[in-house]
Parts: C-alpha cells; structure tokens; sequence
C-alpha cells in the first residue's frame, strides 16, 4: 500500500517593510555585487521563490531598498534644502548631518547611494545606473537651492551653481568614503566646516556666530 503524500506547510510570508530594511541594509554593509539572493533569502528567511513573488529581481529589490532606505536617511536633509533656511545654513545642515549619518554605530558605514555600486561588472549596469542617477538627483537639488540663492542675493551674480553643488556633492561623497575607512564624525563635522568655509556668498549660522566670538 503506498503512503499518502505529505502536505506541505504554507510558505513563510514576510512583512514587505521588514524584508525592504533587511535587503537595504545588507546592500549598504555588503555593495550590490557582495549580496546575493541566497544572503537575502537566509536574512528574511524566505524561499528565492517568495522573494521574487514579492519584490520581483534582484535589480527590482534593491531600487525598492534605496527608495526605503532614502526616504528614511534624507527626509531631513531634503527638508533643510527645501525649507526656509539660508542656503549657507542650510548646506551646513546638510553636511553636518551627513557626518552624523554616515558614523552612526546603529548603522553601516557611510552612504548607501554613494558606496553599494561603484566599479560593478555587466551584470550590475541597471543597479549602477540607479545609484548614478539618485547621486545626479542630490546634485541638482543642492543646485536648485543655490540657484535660488542666486536669485535672492545669498550669491554672487554669476556664481557657478552647478560647479558649487557637484563641489558639495563631492564633500559628501567624500565623507561617505572616510566613514566607510573609519573616520569617526568629529572628524568628519571638521571636514565639513572646512568645506563651509569656501562658501563663496552671504553665510550665517557657524560662521557668523564664529565671527561673533
């Protein structure tokens, strides 16, 4: 007499939210290229065939990661490039909270964006492609601060905005890179203040109260 076949357990579900905070922080510890499925699928403790079910390719999984995982790291930043701060103060936000981010114990080193895909080979040209695009995105939000800047005085007629925000862009990125070798963020809040002090227009905040001193 042949045994009747065994029933199967339902397969584990996982809270989409839960497995969005898994996958960005392996991508952020381990780059693109370093996280495979098979490391994803042991974090969540989920079958391959239930991670793609639920966030589709590994590519479609980590645009969904950086989307979670920016909404949640620069909320404020964008919030100070947006807000009514002056475009020096709010700079100074952006790079001060940057050296905090970035050094965070609770978290891994340094910048998602600015570090998961650098040099990749073919089969991560989409997620490449993604993290340059998001790192051009920040580039032209810091412009369009400053060109507002521009408008309102806060710059000299004929400053070079996309010059000044690609030199910011390239502070950040920078301290992304020094967090991740080990800067701790002091070290890090000093950078930034060097770098504040290039600003070519109107300041407040740090450097008039210095000023006050």
């Amino acid at each position: 007499m042949s045994e009747s076949p065994r029933k199967r357990g339902r397969p584990r579900t996982l809270d989409r939210d839960v497995g969005l905070d898994i996958a960005a922080r392996l991508f952020w510890e381990r780059g693109y290229e370093g996280t495979s499925i098979a490391d994803l699928t042991e974090a969540m403790g989920i079958t391959p065939p239930s991670l793609y079910a639920t966030f589709g390719s590994k590519d479609d999984l980590f645009k969904q990661a950086l989307d979670r995982n920016s909404e949640r790291e620069n909320q404020n930043r964008l919030g100070a490039l947006q807000g009514h701060l002056s475009a020096y103060d709010a700079i100074a936000f952006y790079l001060h909270d940057a050296a905090a981010g970035f050094t965070d114990p609770g978290k891994p080193r340094g910048c998602m964006v600015s570090t998961a895909v650098l040099q990749h080979g073919d089969k991560s040209e989409a997620a490449a492609r993604e993290v340059a695009a998001r790192r051009d995105l920040a580039i032209q939000l810091i412009k369009k601060r400053f060109d507002r800047a521009l408008a309102e005085g806060e710059l000299a007629t004929g400053t070079d905005t996309v010059a000044l925000a690609r030199f910011y862009a390239a502070v950040v990125q920078g301290m992304s890179a020094q967090a991740c070798d080990g800067a701790c963020s002091e070290t890090l809040r000093r950078l930034a203040d060097i770098a504040l002090s290039a600003w070519p227009g109107i300041s407040t905040g740090r450097r008039a109260q210095a000023s006050q001193g």
